[in-house]
């Protein structure tokens, strides 16, 4: 029996690590055996641990922690692990290097689309395949010098037993007063690189022309507070609501008339698209990283330019005042999901990798 072990040193607690939990979830569900190493006081371990998910702790301090390496080979060892996969830079290094040392096969995941310098490719050198969120990603790992044989782009996959067109937001509009009011949300971690201020500015332009217009900000991070105080300063307090971090997010995304999604860097294939589209919600998102991957513009989506708050209100508003196209622009966005982005779908490309290996 193989046992696969994704390493995570990451402290966040985004679409990456989320995405972690999922796939180490199915491995199981589909008799790998698998288990996560994570940092101690990291948000991973408490969601691992709250999902019944095996985990265990291990402190990653930096790329040379040689305690880690130690702590990651003994436990290698111990537990037979046949395989193992990295998702962020400091335990690519120290897994990569310790599993390299036992002659372990490394599989290293690239989730994010920030361009890599050439001479920090070195570590994607210790990995025997890397898996990119989506081309786009896929183009700069080889672009980086590594060759393309050794590089497979796979996006997320959606749970479609969770994200489904039988989904109801009723319980979550109710919990949050929204009654009938049309419903713009933006569902990601709380950081720069999303965009929250350009949906705040579109927010208040949609609201100039559609006063009874909701907004929600859905998830935590980094940048809670000082989005928190541009609601206040931006007086829109009674418009806009913070909901924080919350694991319904297949009722939320239900509950929403339109996702925007105005990421202004970083954003490789954003898992919010297919899970919106997924339960039949109409997306905008901007033309950053791997989102024109995921929606065609007209067809299953909106795309707008990033840090264009005109164009991101212009798309709400069309879409709010449109509702049948927009629907019909989800369907089209359905049918996209059930074929190519469901968990199994991508799980089975991702174990194909791991055979291969094996």
């Amino acid at each position: 029996m193989h046992i696969v072990l994704h390493t995570e040193s990451s402290h966040g607690h985004g679409g990456q690590e989320i995405r972690t939990l999922a796939e180490t979830r199915w491995l199981i569900d589909h008799g790998w055996r698998a288990l996560i190493v994570c940092q101690p006081d990291s948000p991973l371990l408490a969601e691992a641990r709250a999902s019944s998910i095996p985990v265990e702790a291990i402190r990653m301090g930096s790329a040379i922690d040689i305690g880690a390496i130690v702590r990651l080979r003994r436990l290698m060892r111990e537990r037979g692990v046949s395989l193992v996969h990295t998702h962020s830079s400091v335990d690519s290094w120290l897994g990569g290097v310790a599993a390299k040392s036992l002659g372990r096969p490394v599989v290293r995941s690239r989730h994010v689309s920030i361009p890599i310098r050439r001479r920090r490719a070195l570590v994607y050198r210790l990995a025997d395949r890397i898996i990119t969120s989506g081309e786009g990603v896929r183009a700069m790992v080889i672009g980086a010098g590594i060759t393309s044989e050794r590089v497979v782009a796979i996006s997320a996959g959606v749970d479609s037993a969770r994200f489904h067109p039988g989904v109801s937001g009723k319980a979550v509009r109710d919990e949050l007063g929204l009654g009938a009011a049309p419903v713009v949300g933006l569902v990601a971690n709380v950081r720069g690189s999303k965009g929250h201020n350009v949906f705040l500015d579109a927010a208040r332009a949609v609201l100039a022309v559609a006063p009874e217009t909701r907004f929600l900000i859905v998830g935590d991070g980094v940048g809670f507070d000082d989005v928190k105080g541009r609601v206040r300063h931006l007086g829109l307090e009674a418009r806009v609501r913070l909901t924080g971090f919350r694991r319904d997010i297949p009722e939320v995304m239900a509950a929403l008339d339109v996702l925007a999604l105005p990421s202004i860097r970083s954003e490789a294939i954003p898992q919010v698209i297919p899970q919106a589209l997924a339960v039949g919600t109409p997306v905008v998102a901007s033309t950053v990283g791997g989102s024109p991957e995921l929606i065609r513009d007209g067809e299953n989506g909106r795309l707008v330019p990033p840090a264009d708050p005109a164009a991101l209100a212009d798309a709400i508003l069309a879409l709010l005042r449109e509702p049948e196209r927009a629907r019909a622009m989800a369907r089209a966005g359905q049918v996209m999901v059930q074929a190519r982005y469901t968990i199994d779908a991508t799980m089975a490309r991702t174990t194909a990798v791991y055979r291969d290996l094996l």
